[in-house]
């Protein structure tokens, strides 16, 4: 029967790559690049087991701790697992709920992330190779540690499977995932500059005791089996096995029970809240241009989509602080720009995000020119305040009021530009994106190159036409120039409006044309 669902998942993935040419091509980039980090992974633990086999063991322990926690939270913020092979569609079978289980835990296995998981567990084991008992207690530890990984990231996902169903959860768990994952980086760099002061001697026991502590959690008890008995303390080899196995088996009970539950009683998505009023219909002009951006406008505030993208924007002075090294420091001259780069971005798969409900815009007969300016008034009424003031406060951390001219036609050029060159985008560029009610995290099967090469195009014509305000105003800034200052200001705003305008103009002919087709296209990616 596991033999059975391993198959069945191989041939559903092979079914794809028939399917897609594009799903073909990033399952070939991704396995490539699966291979070099398992390469890099398994070659670097081996070499420093060889010269160091106790820091080799604290770091497979702190980093295959991170590897398996990261298996059993990235699906919570993901909306679930790897659903090819839907528990639900095995109901009127009759599989005995022990083979259902071995068989999806099994086929779990069958993909990018479970193979570069499982092979380079079984890799780093080798790090003790001049002792063979630790090799073997490492390669149980491996087992045991992508067990945990399968089976941890399918109890979770199905025991919080009704909370994961309700829309308001999704949308708080949506916003609330672009926190840490934004902090990172500053979080990392507090770490190193931490131990900037102290030496290797230092570093070396901080990261080994960190790791003897992990190592008696569940996330690391698995990768500490090799470690321990190279180090000859049986006793606690035997007690993280226990650690891991009971772990295991725990996981596998509350899937069990949850499965169980699940196939009986299958989730249902919560009823929607009661409407209250027209919202911001109520705020905008009756006409078609007023529609769209009304809907635009509920979008940025309803969907996770686009809310991220508000949410993390006041992370950024946080993270620019962090990275600058405080207030003074003119590393912050550059939040204003980035903020106006990602709020005119953010509109440049706007149709392709309206997934069917574009069918509205053909069959109603809206016109490129509402269609454009319909999703560009609400990025200007909101963007223009909030970029400004970015400005301001920017100049005022660094201690550069001569630079505030210069700052602020950097920005309002940004702005402009990219809001110009998103709308002729989306009319022209449509790829797979995240579909409505999906996270903004979970990437669509196959849209991966596309994306990739769609925003690349998109990405690098803003950058062309941003160069002049770009140039004058590093240039004000630097010298220092109060007349530069005066110009980058000047230019940006007159750039950045004949770029809005002529990009609006241009992408409202395309999506004239064809509409038609832009729907027929969403259509199929359905």
């Amino acid at each position: 029967m596991v033999a059975q669902f391993v198959r069945l998942k191989l041939r559903l993935m092979a079914n794809g790559f028939r399917r897609s040419a594009w799903q073909t091509i990033a399952f070939l980039l991704g396995l490539l690049y699966g291979v070099g980090i398992v390469g890099l992974v398994v070659v670097g633990t081996i070499v420093l087991g060889s010269s160091d086999p106790v820091m080799a063991g604290a770091i497979t322990v702190l980093v295959g701790a991170v590897v398996v926690l990261g298996w059993w939270v990235v699906p919570l913020f993901a909306f679930g697992v790897d659903a090819t092979l839907d528990p639900q569609r095995f109901v009127l079978f009759g599989i005995p709920q022990r083979r259902l289980l071995a068989g999806l835990a099994a086929a779990g296995v069958v993909s990018i992330p479970g193979i570069v998981t499982a092979v380079s567990a079984l890799g780093v084991s080798f790090a003790w190779w001049r002792t063979p008992l630790a090799v073997l207690a490492a390669l149980v530890g491996a087992v045991l540690a992508v067990s945990l990984c399968v089976v941890g990231s399918r109890a979770t996902t199905t025991a919080l499977a009704p909370l994961l169903e309700s829309r308001r959860y999704r949308e708080v768990v949506t916003v609330a995932a672009f926190v840490p994952l934004v902090l990172i980086g500053p979080a990392f760099a507090g770490l190193m500059s931490g131990l900037d002061g102290v030496d290797g001697d230092g570093a070396r026991a901080a990261v080994v005791g960190l790791g003897d502590v992990v190592a008696w959690t569940p996330f690391g008890a698995p990768w500490g089996l090799g470690a321990a008995v190279h180090d000859g303390a049986w006793g606690l080899a035997l007690a993280r096995l226990v650690v891991s196995l009971a772990t295991l088996g725990v996981g596998w009970v509350v899937w069990d029970r949850a499965l169980r539950r699940a196939l009986v009683t299958p989730p249902t998505a919560g009823a929607g809240g009661r409407a209250k009023g027209l919202g911001f219909f109520s705020r905008f002009p009756a006409t078609p241009t007023g529609a769209v951006a009304a809907r635009t406008a509920t979008y940025w505030l309803r969907d996770p989509r686009y809310s991220g993208s508000i949410a993390v924007i006041p992370l950024l002075p946080v993270v620019l602080l962090v990275l600058g090294g405080g207030p003074g420091s003119e590393v912050f001259l550059v939040l204003a720009p980035v903020t106006a780069w990602m709020l005119g971005f953010a509109i440049s798969a706007d149709v392709a995000y309206d997934h069917t409900a574009f069918a509205l815009h053909v069959s109603t007969g809206v016109d490129g020119r509402a269609d454009r300016w319909g999703r560009v008034l609400p990025v200007l009424v909101a963007g223009v305040p909030v970029t400004i003031a970015f400005a301001i406060a920017s100049v005022w951390v660094a201690g550069r009021w001569d630079a505030l001219p210069a700052e602020l036609g950097l920005t309002l050029g940004t702005l402009l530009v990219s809001l110009g060159v998103s709308s002729a985008a989306s009319a022209r560029l449509v790829y797979p994106v995240p579909k409505p009610g999906d996270s903004p995290f979970k990437q669509p099967q196959g849209a991966g190159m596309a994306v990739m090469v769609s925003q690349s195009a998109a990405l690098a014509i803003m950058f062309a036409l941003t160069l002049p305000v770009l140039v004058l105003g590093v240039l004000a800034i630097v010298l220092p120039s109060a007349v530069l200052g005066w110009v980058t200001l000047v230019v940006g705003l007159g750039l950045g409006a004949v770029v809005l305008v002529l990009g609006a103009r241009w992408g409202a002919r395309v999506y004239d044309r064809r509409s038609p087709e832009l729907l027929q296209r969403i259509v199929s990616f359905a």
